[in-house]
C-alpha cells in the first residue's frame, strides 16, 4: 500500500511596519522612522529554517505576506524568502503567492519588481472610494492613487483582489450602494469587504465609547450586509466566507488555509502559526515586538514565544470558528478527520436543533454544520449558544 502523501502546508510572513498608524487596526503594526531590513530579511530566513526543518518536506500551497505594510519591504527581501521557501517544500504546481499593499504611488511603483521576484497576487488595501471618508479612516492615499495602484496591479499581477470598509461613520446605504457599484466595476475577481468595527485599544475604539463617533445602528449595518451579498452576486461575485466575494476560481487559497483548519507557519513578529508534526497540531506565537523579536531571532535563530500542543477541544473549538465563517460551512467527515471525533462531542445539540427550526442553521446538519444567510450576520452570538 503506498504511503500516504503529507498534507499540504501555507506560509504566513508578517512585516510589522506601516507609514502610519490606522486609528481603527488592532493589528500588530509599527510606526519606525529607520528599519533594520537587512536585519529583518535575515531573521525572516532563520525563522522560516526553523519551521521548515520542524515540519519536514510537504507541499506548499501558498505563501502570504501580511502586515503591517508588507509592500514597504524590498522586492530582494521578498525575492529571497520566496526562493528559500520553494527549496524547503515541494512546490504545488499553482503556488499562490500574495503580497499585502498599500496604494501609495511610491509602493505601486514597485509592483513589477515584486512580480519579478514571484509574487502572483496581490491584496490592496483601499478601504473607501472617497477622499473624505479615506482621510476620516486615517489613511495615506487618495482615490486617485487607489485607482492608479488598482490600475497597476491588474497590469503586473494575474490575480488580485482590493478591500473596502462599509458602515463607515455618517455612511447612508445609498452612498455604500454607489460605491459597491463603482468597485466591483474595476474589480478583478475578488473583493474583500468588510464591516468597520470597533477594537479595543484603537483609538477610534475610545471615540466610540464616548459618543464622538458614530456609526450606522444595526439595523442599517444588516441592510448594508444584505445589500453587499445581493449586489455582488449579481455580478458574479459570490460570498464564500462572511466578509469575502469572489468569482469561481479566484478564492484567496492562503485564507482558505485558515477558514479550512488547515497547517500554515507563522514567521516574523507577532506572527501565529498552526502546524501539525507525527500527529499533533501545535499554536504557535512568534515575539510581538519587533526589536524583541529580531534580537531573539540573531541570538536563537528563531523567536517563538509559544509553542503549545492543541488538545482535541480547543483544535474542535477552532475549527467550529474558523469553518462557520464559511458560506460552505464545515463537512462532518472533515471535522471527526481533523479532530478524531463527531460534532456532537463539542456542541450543544439542543441549541443547534433550535437554529434550525429559526433559520439560522441549515437542516443539513449533522452531515454538515452550516449557518444559513440569515444566520452568518449573527456569527458570535450563535457560536456562544452552540460552543459546550
Amino acid at each position: 500500500m503506498p504511503a500516504l502523501k503529507p498534507d499540504p502546508i501555507s506560509i504566513y510572513v508578517h512585516w510589522p511596519f506601516c507609514l502610519a498608524k490606522c486609528p481603527y487596526c488592532d493589528f500588530n503594526s509599527h510606526v519606525r522612522d529607520a528599519v533594520d531590513e537587512v536585519g529583518m530579511s535575515a531573521a525572516l530566513q532563520s525563522e522560516l529554517r526553523y519551521f521548515a526543518e520542524m515540519v519536514g518536506n510537504r507541499p506548499l500551497k501558498s505563501i502570504f505576506f501580511g502586515g503591517g505594510t508588507p509592500s514597504l519591504m524590498s522586492a530582494d527581501t521578498v525575492d529571497k524568502i520566496i526562493d528559500l521557501s520553494l527549496s524547503k517544500f515541494e512546490v504545488a504546481d499553482d503556488i499562490e503567492i500574495t503580497l499585502e499593499a498599500n496604494p501609495t504611488s511610491v509602493e505601486a511603483a514597485k509592483f513589477e519588481d515584486f512580480a519579478r521576484a514571484g509574487i502572483n497576487r496581490v491584496s490592496l488595501g483601499i478601504q473607501a472610494l472617497n477622499d473624505a471618508d479615506l482621510k476620516k479612516l486615517g489613511r495615506e492615499h487618495s482615490v486617485l492613487e487607489a485607482l492608479n495602484a488598482i490600475e497597476l496591479s491588474q497590469k503586473y499581477f494575474k490575480r488580485s483582489n482590493f478591500d473596502l470598509i462599509y458602515t463607515r461613520m455618517g455612511q447612508s446605504t445609498a452612498d455604500w450602494e454607489q460605491e459597491l457599484c463603482d468597485a466591483i466595476k474595476i474589480a478583478n475577481g475578488h473583493l474583500s469587504l468588510y464591516q468597520l468595527t470597533m477594537e479595543k485599544g484603537t483609538p477610534f475604539y475610545g471615540q466610540w465609547r464616548k459618543g464622538a463617533l458614530v456609526l450606522p445602528d444595526e439595523d442599517v449595518a444588516a441592510e448594508m450586509y444584505e445589500l453587499t451579498r445581493d449586489i455582488s452576486a449579481a455580478a458574479g461575485y459570490e460570498l464564500y466566507e462572511i466578509s469575502n466575494y469572489a468569482m469561481l476560481g479566484e478564492e484567496s487559497r492562503h485564507n482558505l488555509t485558515y477558514w479550512n483548519y488547515n497547517d500554515y507557519i507563522g514567521i516574523g513578529a507577532g506572527a501565529h502559526g498552526r502546524i501539525t508534526i507525527n500527529g499533533q497540531t501545535f499554536a504557535t506565537e512568534q515575539n510581538k515586538k519587533p526589536e524583541t523579536w529580531l534580537h531573539k531571532v540573531t541570538r536563537e535563530g528563531h523567536a517563538t514565544k509559544i509553542m503549545s500542543k492543541l488538545d482535541q477541544q480547543t483544535m474542535a473549538e477552532e475549527m467550529i470558528m474558523m469553518g462557520l465563517r464559511l458560506a460552505k460551512g464545515i463537512k462532518a467527515k472533515d471535522f471527526e478527520l481533523r479532530t478524531g471525533a463527531p460534532f456532537e462531542r463539542f456542541i450543544n445539540s439542543d441549541q443547534v436543533a433550535m437554529l434550525i427550526s429559526q433559520g439560522f442553521v441549515s437542516e443539513d446538519f449533522p452531515d454538515r454544520l452550516q449557518l444559513t444567510v440569515s444566520g452568518r450576520s449573527l456569527l458570535n452570538q450563535i457560536l456562544d449558544r452552540i460552543l459546550v
